[in-house]
């Protein structure tokens, strides 16, 4: 894999954002938003386009605040 400075930052903010979720998850016993942490934390180091990383990573970082389960 060629490793850019886009693909760092973007690994880095979307499992910062995850890592949020997380923690925020699991103090209020919310597991969406537990699970969509985890999937944006291990997520972007399977992926290679930055597009991709970007679209998907949005779409699990917009999930946990839609529905609250």
């Amino acid at each position: 894999m060629d490793m850019d400075v886009t693909w760092l930052l973007q690994n880095v903010w979307w499992s910062t954002i995850g890592l949020g979720y997380f923690v925020y998850g699991k103090r209020q016993d919310r597991y969406m938003a537990m699970a969509c942490g985890a999937a944006l934390m291990v997520y972007p180091y399977f992926v290679e386009s930055n597009l991709w990383m970007f679209i998907i990573c949005a779409a699990l970082s917009f999930i946990p605040w839609r529905w609250r389960v």
